[in-house]
């Protein structure tokens, strides 16, 4: 078995698979590879992918519908690979657990930089010491834990390192551009709607009223602001 990334990829096209395969095992990535979307949970138990590519549009099943399953049952991270660029499917497929979403017809150049991005954000570990308070919210960097009273709050682990990234910082603008290049990386320092997609996700779990958000606080055209309740609470 090697070192390098190895990416399972999911398509009930053939000649889609048989590119992947070739084009990103020029990029240094290993690659299992299926036409059946009902072997994908055994598959990815099997082999321990890094990452996941998996097709929206199958005759047996909707990737989307996929999703779940894959993402309960091993917590691997998912890019959608689709020919469908309508921007309300995009958005709905991140919504709904995503963590890429790649358009074909797609360069092998840029496949490889969105994967390795979702695999930088997969394997950051790094967290700040201390623990922050916002409406309600304890927020333990130690633990990586989010608890509203005795509720556990599940986050994935984007939604962490964006939660993390702002809430490590109470009281402070942090400018979009910022935060898109700290949690994804510098290929989206760009993508305004990619963050704004993130933190509506993040303020439907974290928020009382996700409509009138108390805790991550938009400033227009500008980033976003985590109110705290206690800033000393952050410990350096």
């Amino acid at each position: 078995m090697g070192t390098s990334p190895l990416a399972l990829a999911i398509d009930d096209e053939p000649g889609i698979l048989r590119l992947l395969e070739l084009e990103l095992s020029e990029h240094e990535f290993r690659v299992v590879t299926t036409t059946d979307p009902a072997a994908a949970l055994r598959l990815a138990e099997q082999h321990k992918p890094d990452v996941i590519l998996l097709d929206v549009l199958m005759p047996q099943v909707n990737g989307i519908d996929l999703l779940s399953t894959l993402h309960d049952a091993t917590g691997i991270p998912v890019i959608f690979v689709s020919a469908n660029d309508r921007e309300l499917d995009k958005v709905r497929a991140l919504e709904l657990g995503g963590d890429d979403y790649v358009v074909k017809p797609f360069s092998a150049d840029e496949l490889s930089a969105r994967i390795r991005a979702v695999l930088r954000r997969h394997a950051n570990s790094e967290s700040g010491a201390g623990s922050v308070h916002a409406d309600g919210l304890d927020i333990d960097f130690d633990s990586r834990t989010v608890r509203r009273g005795q509720q556990n709050l599940l986050l994935t682990r984007t939604e962490w390192m964006l939660l993390q990234h702002l809430a490590s910082r109470p009281g402070k603008v942090i400018l979009n551009p910022e935060l898109l290049s700290s949690v994804w990386g510098p290929e989206y320092r760009h993508d305004l709607q990619y963050l704004r997609v993130w933190i509506s996700r993040l303020r439907k779990k974290i928020e009382r009223d996700p409509a009138n958000p108390a805790i991550i606080q938009t400033v227009p055209g500008v980033g976003y602001k985590f109110l705290a309740a206690e800033p000393a609470g952050v410990s350096a």
